[in-house]
Parts: structure tokens; C-alpha cells; sequence
């Protein structure tokens, strides 16, 4: 089959962008031959996994730098790259003979090519999706393109890789050509590296595509002596009436690409016919002012369709391409596309912005001359560009400028982590289950500590365990084990969730006895949970096992408060009336009714000089709530006429005080001696303790002291010394 792709990569250079992407080479005498004398012997009889020989491979990708404008040391690079993968210690043996920045290039593009390698092959066999990888391999060839010889190197290598693929007519691997024409081609159209941009889609989509690219091609070929007699014949009359009107033009016929032709007939929904830019010329002048009037000559020669009218001179493209361009008909109402540009215009049109700053900078001269403030416009320039071109492919324009790394898994998908990211930040990226059994990890094969730093491209394994939890020490930053806020709000979660688990287990286990205490067991939890206000019967555990909800409030659910007394049984109620000089059984006092029978809530257990309220109950006279009780609070709300005043009443002289009953929730880690530790402080405070229940779940232990006090205000005095014994987390009153 006839080959329709554009023309290779020679007469025209890059300079500028080579020039940005050759400075850190050094410039060694016969660094070319050295180089190439150096790789033969290991590569001369070796192939590549595309059939080609490697040192024809090296020799072709050196001949295509040298076309682009790269200097001999660029060149001998090519060879080097090959060469390395052939050595035990690439490193140290290139940096020997040729220098360290020769061992780095090699090195580091030997490891994307096998990255890219890896990724690819993943895809193919299905461990991942192809547009995933397409987007994850642009991120790892970005992060390799800091260093710009990466990106010249891998650009002329995978162009030379589908040249071989066409000339021996294999099939090419799909994901070789999809990544030619998303990744590859994309890439040289930002730095303006047109040549190589047209070449590699028509070679990709013609593999792609087989069937449409021949369609397109047998249509051209159908054409081609009529079109190209009559685009020749144009040519000379439009340049000969140009120089007739005074504009010293150059006019030049413009070969079409086939998949430009295809992309705008789908992007228009265009039958072959009618696709207008076919026949195409293009007009150079020397200055912006001819461009115009030579617009203004061709609109009065031919008739012009106005809508297809772009002004790229007042309106640059983002990458910095100018020119006008025309659509026309002439007599016989064919379209003609026409572009119209200056020399400087053309040679950014055809190079690139890296070119468009070297020609700048060499005054017209060629692109000898480039100064120190050119080669530092033209990095500028690049990275403006490499930036511009992952905002095309991803839609985003983080990536160049962050501190990001690409790492593998050991199916070769790519993982994006942050610039210090550990084996541990890398698992609980894959999955959070993964990170949380972690034990430890392979990086290219060799096992090394959780708090390794990970660098681009390396292959990520991670060793775990069927079951178990992350370790505290990864939330130390001072041990480097997470670089990633990921990853420690993974951590984080778990141990919350934990605690958690601990919570609600010792509720259960308090609302269990207690309905097992008033032979309930045969209510369903979760219908309880619901009767009390709870969306499961969890979170009704987790409150209770935080001791946020008393247990009280379950058993006025189980035996629900009578109806109010009527006047007759307020009456009974009461007794004879005290002297004054007596106080009622209780230490309480009811205001407004005399001597009504008292009794002490069980749910907050109140003693002086607790602030107090009474709830006027059937059959068991008052019962005196705390007035900051949450039952007290619910239940004065459901029945606010029940609700009567009361205050403590003193003891009449020489009597002791009386004594009353109080919860104390305590939190510890557990240990030996605790509880004997903590009753210590209660008898030294001369506190009797006349109940004591204890609970341990993993490793804490929840208690509950019950002890007489006769000022509830003593009681936080020695609650602060319950504190300060050894693993005592919180001691507080219930």
C-alpha cells in the first residue's frame, strides 16, 4: 500500500527547543562515534520487542535529532539509552566514560520506556482500562518530562518505531498506536513539532484504522494528478501577481495529512467532497502589513466564503501559532484554503515556540546564535507548553508544577501519589483495606522499610495480612511513615472507628443486663432503639456506652408513669404535719404541699446541694430528679403539671448529715491493681464505696463506683485525685 503520511522530519530544525533540552550535556570531543562505538557490541546483535534491531533502532533515532537540530551530544544519547539496559550498573559505567549527566538521561529514559512498556501491556490484556492508561502514561511522561531530553528522546524513538512497523508492514500492537496518537502526538503539537506531530498520527491511524485510512488514501490517489497540476498552476499565477502588486511573496502547495482530513470530516460531518481544504496554499511575506494586503488581493481575486475567515495574527492561538487563514472559490467554485503568514510566523508554524524564541533572539540569523536570556525564554516557553498540553488531555492544569510521583502496581497500573509518598501511602491509594493490612513491601522486587520514600516509576508490592489494622506510629509524622492527608484520614478513621466498636459492645452489654434485670429479654433491640428516638440499635449502644443516655430513661419505657393523682390521692399522700423543727424522711422538702412522700431518682442519683425538682408520681409519692437530668427534663415536658417545687431540708442540730447514693463513670486503660488503686483514694477520702461494677473491652476498662456523699460539691474535689491515678482517662459523675 502507497504511503500518504506527511514527509519525514528533515530540511527545518527545532534549535530552540534542543538547545533547552541539550544544556545539561556536556560537549565531549567525538561524543557521537564514542558513543555509538561504546553501544555495539552490546546491542549490535540484539532486537527489540518490536523485531528491530537495537542498534539500527539508535542509529535511526539519532539520524531523526539530527533532523530536528540536535547537536552530536544529543545524538550519542540515543545510543547510551540502548546500551544501558545491557549493563549491571548503567549508572556508575555511563557516568565513568561519558560523564554523570549522560548516566542520569540514560538511566531515567530506560525506566520510563519500561514503565510505558508495563502500562501498555496491562492494557492490552485487560487489568485495565485503555483511556485510564492513556491519561495515567501522559501523567508519567510528564513527570519524566521535567528533564526535556526525556521528551526528545521518547518522541523520536516511538516516531522511528512506527516508521519500522510501516516499512515491514507488521501489525502494529494497539496500544503502541493509541498511545502514539493520544499521548505522543498531542505532546509534539504543544512544542510545535509539526513534522513529527503530522508523521505519527497518519502512521498511528493508519494501524488504527485500517479500512477508513485506505478509503481516504484510494480517494487522494483518484485526484491526485488533477489536483496536484491544478495546485501548481495556482501557485505560480497567485505568486507571480503578487510580486505584480509589489508584495515579495512566497506561495508553496501544502500536503494534506490524512487523519486531519478525517478528524475535520467528522468534526463537521463532511462527506470527502466536501472538505474544503484539499487544495491548499501557503503565502509567505516578509511583514505583518503584506500579510494583510495580500489577504485584501486574494478576497478581490477570488470570492471568499467569509465564515470560514480566521484572523490568528490580532488573535493568536494559545500555543502562539499565527496566520491568516481564507477559504476562497475561484471560477469554477472550488474551495481553495489559503494561509497567509510572515517568515517568523512560519518557522514557529513549522517548529514550534521553541524555534519562534531562537529566531527571535538570532536577530533573523539562523539559529546559531542563541544567548543565555534565549535559552532561559526558551525553558520558559517549553514548560508553558508541556503545561498547556496536560490541560488539553485531562482538563486539568495541576501536575507539572506539583510535587507528584507515578509508581506501579505489579499489574503495571499506574498510581499518581504525592512527592515523598511511602509503600504505605501507596496501598491505601490502591484500597483502603489494603493499607490498613499492610505488613510491609517490595519495591522492584527487593523488601524495604514502610517509611521508604517512593520515586517515579518504581513497581510497588505490597505485603499484607488477612486481617488486622494499621499502627499508631503512622500517625507519628516524625516517623514518615504517611506523606499523604489520604492516608492518614484512612488511619485515623480506623482507630475511630474502633473506639467506636468498644462503645457500643460495652453499651449492648449494659442494656442487655438490665433488660435481662426486669425480664424484658424478649423485646427486639432495634424496636426499643426506635420506641426511644434511635435510628438503630447501635447508636442507641454508642450513647449508653459513652454514658450520654441513662439507662433510667429504658426502664420508664418499660414501666411507663401512671396517670396523674387525682385530688382525693394527693391527699392521701400526705401525712401529719411536721414540727418545725423536723425535717421529712429524705432530707427534702416539698414546697406548698405538706409532707408528701419522697423518693430519690435512681437516674441521677441527686444529693445536696444539687439544684432539685420534684415529679409527682402514683403510688410512690415524689420523686426528686436534678434539675439538669435528661430524664427529668423529658418527662416534665411530656407532663409539665406533675412538676412541683422541693428543696433539701437541713437536719435538725446534733443529727449527722445525711448520706446520699452517687454514680461516678470512670475510663481507664486497664491493668493489674486498678480497681484496688482507685478504691484507695475513695477510703482515704473517707468515701464509702457500697457498689462497684467493671467492664475491660479491649484494653479499656469502664467503671462504675457507687458512693455516699453528703456534699455533692466534695465529690469533684476528689474525682481530681481519681484522675491522677496511673491510666485513668476521665472520672466523672453520672
Amino acid at each position: 500500500m502507497k504511503s500518504h503520511t506527511a514527509e519525514r522530519v528533515d530540511g527545518g530544525a527545532v534549535p530552540g527547543l534542543v538547545a533547552a533540552a541539550e544544556q545539561a550535556l556536556p560537549q565531549q570531543p567525538n561524543a557521537l562515534a564514542r558513543a555509538r562505538a561504546f553501544a555495539e557490541p552490546l546491542i549490535a546483535g540484539e532486537t527489540l520487542e518490536t523485531g528491530e534491531n537495537t542498534l539500527a533502532h539508535a542509529d535511526a533515532v539519532a539520524a531523526i535529532l539530527k533532523s530536528m537540530g540536535g547537536s552530536e551530544a544529543m545524538q550519542a544519547a540515543s545510543y547510551l539509552v540502548y546500551a544501558g539496559s545491557h549493563l549491571n550498573k548503567p549508572q556508575e559505567v555511563i557516568a565513568k566514560a561519558f560523564g554523570e549527566s549522560y548516566a542520569a538521561l540514560a538511566v531515567e529514559t530506560t525506566k520510563l520506556v519500561a514503565v510505558q512498556r508495563q502500562a501498555r501491556d496491562a492494557t492490552d490484556t485487560g487489568h485495565d482500562d485503555a483511556l485510564s492508561q492513556t491519561e495515567n502514561v501522559r501523567k508519567m511522561l510528564l513527570a519524566f518530562s521535567r528533564d526535556l531530553r526525556v521528551v526528545m528522546l521518547r518522541l523520536a524513538s516511538r516516531l522511528q518505531t512506527l516508521r519500522h512497523y510501516a516499512a515491514t508492514k507488521q501489525p502494529l500492537p494497539p496500544g503502541v498506536a493509541r498511545e502514539a496518537l493520544n499521548v505522543f502526538a498531542p505532546l509534539a503539537n504543544r512544542l510545535g513539532i509539526w513534522q513529527v506531530k503530522w508523521e505519527m498520527e497518519d502512521l498511528a491511524f493508519r494501524f488504527l484504522e485500517p479500512e477508513t485510512y485506505k478509503r481516504v488514501a484510494r480517494w487522494l490517489d483518484e485526484k491526485r494528478v488533477e489536483r496536484e497540476q491544478y495546485v501548481e498552476q495556482l501557485r505560480r499565477e497567485l505568486e507571480s501577481q503578487l510580486k505584480a502588486q509589489g508584495i515579495p511573496a512566497q506561495v508553496h502547495g501544502r500536503p494534506k495529512h490524512i487523519y486531519s482530513i478525517v478528524k475535520k470530516m467528522r468534526g463537521k460531518s463532511l462527506d470527502f467532497e466536501q472538505v474544503l481544504d484539499v487544495r491548499a496554499l501557503r503565502v509567505i511575506v516578509p511583514t505583518v502589513k503584506d500579510c494583510y494586503e495580500a489577504l485584501a488581493w486574494v478576497h478581490e481575486r477570488f470570492s471568499p466564503i467569509l465564515e470560514e475567515f480566521d484572523d490568528y495574527i490580532a488573535r493568536p492561538k494559545p500555543n502562539g501559532y499565527q496566520s491568516l487563514h481564507t477559504i476562497v472559490r475561484d471560477l469554477a467554485g472550488r474551495p481553495i484554503e489559503i494561509q497567509i503568514r510572515t517568515q517568523a510566523m512560519h518557522e514557529h508554524a513549522e517548529h514550534g515556540v521553541a524555534a519562534h524564541w531562537a529566531y527571535k533572539e538570532a536577530g533573523h540569523k539562523g539559529y546559531a546564535g542563541i544567548s543565555a536570556s534565549s535559552d532561559y525564554d526558551t525553558k520558559i516557553a517549553v514548560l508553558r507548553q508541556l503545561l498547556a498540553w496536560e490541560r488539553d488531555l485531562s482538563g486539568s492544569v495541576q501536575g507539572l508544577f506539583e510535587d507528584r510521583i507515578y509508581v506501579l502496581t505489579p499489574q503495571a497500573s499506574i498510581v499518581e501519589l504525592p512527592k515523598g509518598a511511602t509503600p504505605v501511602d501507596f496501598a491505601y491509594t490502591v484500597h483502603t483495606s489494603l493499607g490498613h493490612r499492610c505488613r510491609g513491601a517490595r519495591v522492584d522486587g527487593a523488601m524495604v522499610p514502610l517509611n521508604t520514600h517512593l520515586a517515579n516509576g518504581q513497581t510497588v508490592e505490597i505485603v499484607a495480612a488477612r486481617e488486622g489494622g494499621p499502627s499508631r506510629d503512622w500517625l507519628n509524622p516524625e516517623l514518615g511513615f504517611l506523606a499523604s492527608q489520604r492516608g492518614r484520614a484512612k488511619v485515623r478513621a480506623w482507630f475511630n472507628e474502633q473506639l467506636r466498636h468498644e462503645t457500643v459492645a460495652r453499651g449492648r452489654e449494659l442494656v442487655e443486663r438490665l433488660l435481662q434485670r426486669e425480664g424484658k429479654t424478649a423485646i427486639k433491640l432495634e424496636d426499643l432503639a426506635s420506641q426511644l428516638g434511635f435510628k438503630s440499635a447501635e447508636d442507641l449502644f454508642a450513647v449508653v456506652g459513652k454514658d450520654e443516655f441513662s439507662l433510667r430513661n429504658i426502664e420508664v419505657l418499660l414501666h411507663p408513669q401512671s396517670p396523674m393523682p387525682t385530688e382525693d390521692e394527693v391527699l392521701l399522700l400526705k401525712k401529719s404535719r411536721p414540727s418545725p423543727s423536723k425535717s421529712p424522711k429524705g432530707g427534702v422538702l416539698v414546697v406548698g404541699v405538706d409532707s408528701l412522700m419522697t423518693q430519690l431518682a435512681r437516674c441521677c442519683k441527686p444529693a445536696p446541694p444539687d439544684a432539685i425538682s420534684g415529679f409527682v408520681t402514683r403510688g410512690k409519692g415524689v420523686s426528686i430528679h436534678r434539675k439538669d437530668c435528661a430524664n427529668f427534663r423529658q418527662i416534665a415536658e411530656r407532663d409539665p403539671e406533675r412538676v412541683i417545687e422541693v428543696e433539701w431540708g437541713r437536719p435538725r442540730k446534733g443529727e449527722d448529715h445525711a448520706v446520699y447514693p452517687v454514680d461516678v463513670a470512670i475510663e481507664a486503660a486497664d491493668r493489674q491493681g486498678l480497681l484496688r488503686d482507685i478504691s484507695e483514694v475513695f477510703a482515704k477520702e473517707k468515701m464509702n464505696v457500697i457498689g462497684v461494677q467493671t467492664q475491660s473491652v479491649r484494653g479499656t476498662a469502664w467503671m462504675t463506683f457507687t458512693v455516699e456523699v453528703a456534699d455533692s460539691q466534695r465529690l469533684g474535689k476528689v474525682l481530681t485525685v481519681v484522675r491522677e491515678v496511673s491510666g485513668v482517662r476521665s472520672a466523672r459523675r453520672r
